[in-house]
């Protein structure tokens, strides 16, 4: 939902009107919007989840949500329609291929998923926000990048301190609530680390509630000071003041780490559909500032390893940090702005 949010704010202040199509479920999730942008549910369906019963009902569930959607656009035919991926836009882009009205889509991940892969062909543009991104034959990309949250762009190219012999951050985080495997590994490998640069070391550690007692209860035994808690608020501020970030690769982690510029170590989801989380590392492990560790080569051993390759190489994390910050897109929400601009010029 935030790239959607994101363009919705830009286009609100440029005087467009702006509408959001979602399902039921989707419909939770757009607390953040702001309050003039208006919210329409319409019927939608995926064929991954659900008994042999909810399967069967899928086509039909989303053939009468693209139909209402239809004589919605016929009383009120929107300039653009920007789809976001996942079976919540189906009705809307696939109405506007039915309408032959301006359409495109937005995909975060650098492989397509399954509802924008099967739109690919049938959109005016595919903006990007992972390059490179995997596309179907015939399809050309527009690398816009992933917008991020203001609290980041505040930070965006925020001074970066070397690791040295002083109080250096380190930050873990998994997706929105931490990793199992990340908990499993961290506390482990930090202890691990050289006496010289371990007993520098400042932890913020996002775990899952079913993992703070234990991976609060290591890092207190092994004397290591770490903040665990299973949800942080101001991961855009602990990450500008970190000197080394562990973390998924997920599209929006990795446009914050490139957005504000640090050395990063990445561990992508394994059981990410088509493996998009190692895709979505590709950027900045190319351009030198991070090292990717598969979720099948991790252990606490080579963990340690490739943190004191960092933390003890002041020059090489600084040119990490250099790395990650060219490769960054703060001003994503813009270029998704000309994009959407461009087609409803086009249909002038």
């Amino acid at each position: 939902m935030f790239p959607a949010q994101a363009l919705a704010e830009v286009m609100l202040r440029k005087g467009w009107r702006v509408k959001l199509s979602t399902d039921a479920r989707g419909a939770r999730y757009t607390g953040g919007f702001p309050h003039t942008v208006e919210i329409e549910e319409v019927a939608s369906a995926t064929f991954a989840r659900g008994g042999a019963l909810a399967k069967l009902a899928a086509p039909f569930r989303i053939l009468g949500g693209v139909i209402s959607t239809m004589m919605k656009f016929r009383r009120e035919r929107p300039e653009v329609v920007v789809g976001f991926g996942g079976y919540p836009s189906i009705p809307a882009i696939g109405a506007a291929y039915l309408m032959k009205l301006p359409r495109m889509i937005h995909e975060q991940n650098g492989v397509l998923g399954r509802v924008n892969e099967k739109f690919a062909k049938r959109v005016d543009a595919v903006a990007c926000g992972t390059w490179p991104t995997a596309l179907p034959e015939g399809v050309e990309g527009v690398h816009t990048g992933n917008p991020v949250r203001g609290a980041v762009l505040e930070r965006a190219g925020s001074g970066y301190i070397p690791p040295g012999d002083y109080p250096m951050s380190v930050l873990v985080i998994g997706g929105s609530q931490g990793a199992r495997v990340l908990s499993d590994t961290v506390p482990g490998a930090i202890a691990a680390l050289p006496e010289g640069i371990r007993r520098n070391i400042r932890v913020s550690h996002q775990a899952r509630d079913e993992d703070f007692d234990r991976v609060t209860a290591f890092y207190n035994e092994a004397g290591i000071a770490a903040d665990v808690q299973p949800f942080f608020q101001d991961v855009p501020a602990r990450m500008s003041e970190a000197q080394l970030v562990i973390s998924r690769s997920g599209a929006s982690s990795v446009a914050d780490i490139s957005v504000i510029g640090r050395p990063s170590i990445l561990i992508p989801f394994a059981a990410a559909t088509a493996d998009h989380q190692t895709a979505n590392a590709r950027g900045l492990v190319d351009a030198g500032a991070a090292i990717l560790i598969p979720e099948s080569k991790l252990s606490v051993e080579t963990l340690a390893q490739q943190m004191t390759s960092i933390l003890a190489n002041p020059d090489g994390a600084a040119q990490m940090a250099r790395a990650a910050l060219s490769v960054g897109m703060p001003d994503a929400t813009e270029q998704l702005v000309a994009l959407v601009e461009m087609l409803a010029s086009k249909e002038e």
